[in-house]
């Protein structure tokens, strides 16, 4: 990124409280985008949401819905995100020098387990796709690296057996889509086990737990001696099936809370022009 972009990028944060940790996400990263008309997203991890709102609010009262201003402020504002939604408030539409953005502001608790874990598969989705970083004062970006490792073994899993470096990619941005995802043909069944097993082996925790209540369970024993317990996978099909029916549940929840959660959030006229924005965007990539 060049130094002036990355400068325009960091200013927006001067006119914000302090944040743990900050990154630029989406379309304005993109190499041949010219259009700088488009919104600028960001997500803003805090240690406490509700101070951190509570600072913003005496700053930035028109980044805010007037609804939610007269109802509760920023306790309402936090709890609308950790209860309705997925713990994210967004701000959009914020029109600063010139220039239009859209934040998201998260707990870094919660940011922290959706990318180790996959708890919401939200945030974490957005990470596996390129961000920049402007601030990282716990040092995110070396924990996302289990998140990206953990997107690539997902992607691998429900790939074909070949596939092009641009199939990889492609996989790894749809995890946080489901969009329709292609069927799996192994060639070398036991090969195809064994790296079945591999790949699943490096998704987080949560989901591993998930496909163990789905799939059957063995307990077998390590060379230290330790017992331990191991998915029992009768094919990599079954394995992609069973992992993407549980990705897709987290994401149609997530999506789906957190939609709510946005319209109450930023109000009716902001939360239908966001929505109109996003389907005349599908609707160009359709077309």
């Amino acid at each position: 990124m060049e130094k002036d972009d990355k400068a325009e990028l960091e200013s927006f944060l001067k006119v914000i409280p302090p944040v743990e940790f900050c990154c630029v996400y989406g379309s304005a990263l993109h190499p041949n985008n010219h259009d700088k008309s488009k919104l600028v997203d960001y997500i803003l991890g805090v240690r406490n949401p509700q101070e951190w709102h509570a600072e913003n609010l005496k700053l930035n009262r028109d980044h805010y819905a007037s609804c939610i201003l007269r109802l509760g402020g920023a306790r309402l504002v936090t709890k609308v995100a950790d209860k309705i939604g997925v713990g994210v408030h967004f701000n959009p539409y914020v029109n600063w020098n010139d220039k239009m953005f859209k934040y998201g502001v998260v707990r870094m608790h919660d940011l922290v387990q959706d990318i180790l874990n996959w708890e919401r598969f939200y945030l974490c989705g957005r990470l596996q796709k390129p961000v920049h970083i402007l601030v990282d004062n716990l040092d995110v970006e070396s924990l996302n690296s289990v998140n990206l490792r953990a997107a690539v073994s997902a992607a691998l899993l429900l790939l074909p057996m070949k596939f092009s470096e641009e199939d990889l990619y492609a996989k790894i941005c749809s995890l946080s889509y489901m969009g329709d995802l292609r069927m799996l043909f192994a060639e070398d069944r036991h090969k195809d086990l064994l790296a079945a097993h591999t790949l699943v082996s490096s998704l987080p925790p949560a989901v591993r737990s998930e496909m163990a209540m789905k799939l059957e369970e063995k307990k077998c024993f390590s060379e230290s001696g330790q017992a331990v317990r191991e998915l029992m996978i009768s094919s990599r099909e079954e394995a992609a099936k069973c992992m993407q029916k549980i990705l897709k549940r987290k994401v149609m929840v997530s999506s789906a809370r957190q939609a709510i959660s946005g319209l109450l959030a930023v109000g009716g006229v902001n939360g239908m022009r966001y929505l109109a924005s996003k389907m005349t965007k599908a609707w160009k990539s359709w077309t």
